[in-house]
């Protein structure tokens, strides 16, 4: 076995001593997860079994060199790659006989000198380094998602799929998100998830037919067994549901308000080349609880033009502003305060935006105010794992005085 850091010593295919096939070169992306060891354990085995000759393990930067703090998200990047090269020349040391002699291991830093962003990106700069090494397999850890940035965009491996190379997901469990995905099915959530769906599709329908009812009924029924598990995570509570659709309806003529003012300050910028165009990735810590109600904040941000959340971790959103007036927008806490009245009232309402609290962020770019953070496992807190600032139960924290309306 023998490895080394600078990847161009490590190209190319190497046929063994029997003149056999070549065996190829696999390029393995990686960042910090709780499948990441197992990742590394799965390639070296293949590796060991005459897969692969060479194993490059890549972590692709989530900032540009020469942003505030890119020398310190550098050495935390070279910290991870030393630690996955360790494991596997410890597991190639480990292997059979002189199975693991002839098995060349790299890593390397990629994608620092430009601006990433979505899967597209990231696939761009990966096939661009095996090319240029020869390589012609990536293997996936299956919790791998660079800086949360494909979360709620084109899955990597699609993106993956458009190229010449060969793509597969490591064999190892995913440990937390079967027991995320589903909760306990109850006759409360069936009968409000049933109710949602038949008032939904009597929207689009007309509840004075006889034809609708009887296939709106069915309908649901069918959404409610399949979906009541998935989408409830704890019993609708119930005296507070009605008023929650009340403060709802008013919100909705608010969201399509925010959604006109914004389309019509993007299409002046659009139409307008004087008007600046600022990018960047912001952290926004939110009060408005957990599941449900940071799922309708998380999503009026995205319907919002001009942001995108592409990440939500415990009460942090990560969220990607095109102009400077969208971030200071984000910032102001509008729709989260909105969403704070849907689900708890009027009083909630009036707690501190994240402006007034100061929990909020620049990522990137000359005005950066805070580190880009290297990905997390899913659930952790960013820099540091600071605390929630929400109760249990989804509910905001109790000494900041919420009740509801």
């Amino acid at each position: 076995m023998w490895w080394v850091t600078d990847a161009d010593d490590a190209d190319g295919a190497v046929t063994d001593d029997a003149g056999s096939e070549p065996r190829s070169t696999v390029v393995v992306p990686v960042e910090p997860s709780p499948t990441l060891r197992a990742t590394v354990a799965h390639v070296v085995e293949a590796a060991v079994e005459g897969e692969f000759s060479a194993i490059h393990f890549v972590e692709i930067a989530s900032w540009r060199d020469g942003d505030p703090g890119s020398d310190d998200r550098t050495e935390e990047a070279q910290r991870v790659l030393e630690r996955v090269v360790a494991w596997a020349e410890a597991d190639l040391d480990d292997a059979d006989g002189d199975a693991g002699d002839d098995v060349a291991v790299a890593s390397a830093l990629i994608g620092d000198d430009e601006y990433l962003f979505g899967p597209d990106d990231y696939v761009g700069v990966l096939a661009e380094y095996a090319e240029e090494h020869g390589a012609d397999t990536v293997v996936l850890d299956p919790e791998y998602t660079p800086v949360g940035n494909t979360t709620l965009l084109q899955p990597l491996e699609f993106a993956l799929s458009n190229t010449a190379l060969t793509v597969r997901t490591a064999p190892v469990g995913r440990p937390t998100r079967p027991e995320r995905l589903r909760s306990e099915a109850t006759g409360v959530r069936f009968a409000a998830m049933f109710g949602l769906s038949l008032a939904f599709y009597f929207v689009l329908g007309d509840p004075l037919y006889w034809f609708d009812w009887a296939t709106g009924v069915a309908t649901a029924a069918i959404v409610s067994i399949t979906l009541s598990r998935i989408s409830f995570d704890a019993d609708p509570a119930i005296p507070r549901t009605p008023m929650r659709l009340v403060r709802g309806a008013i919100y909705i003529p608010v969201l399509l308000y925010e959604i006109l003012v914004a389309n019509l300050v993007v299409a002046r910028v659009i139409l307008d080349p004087r008007l600046p165009i600022d990018p960047t990735l912001n952290r926004v810590r939110v009060i408005v609880g957990s599941g449900l109600p940071l799922m309708t904040l998380a999503n009026s941000i995205t319907l919002t033009p001009g942001t995108l959340t592409v990440r939500a971790r415990d009460s942090d959103l990560y969220v990607h502003s095109l102009l400077p007036w969208a971030r200071e927008g984000l910032f102001d806490g509008s729709l989260e305060r909105w969403t704070r009245f849907v689900y708890y009232g009027r009083s909630a309402a009036r707690l501190p935006t994240p402006r007034e609290r100061e929990d909020y962020a620049i990522l990137q770019g000359p005005d950066a105010t805070e580190e880009l953070p290297i990905a997390a496992t899913d659930g952790g807190a960013a820099d540091g794992g600071a605390e929630s600032e929400t109760a249990r139960d989804g509910e905001p924290a109790a000494e900041e005085g919420v009740t509801d309306a």
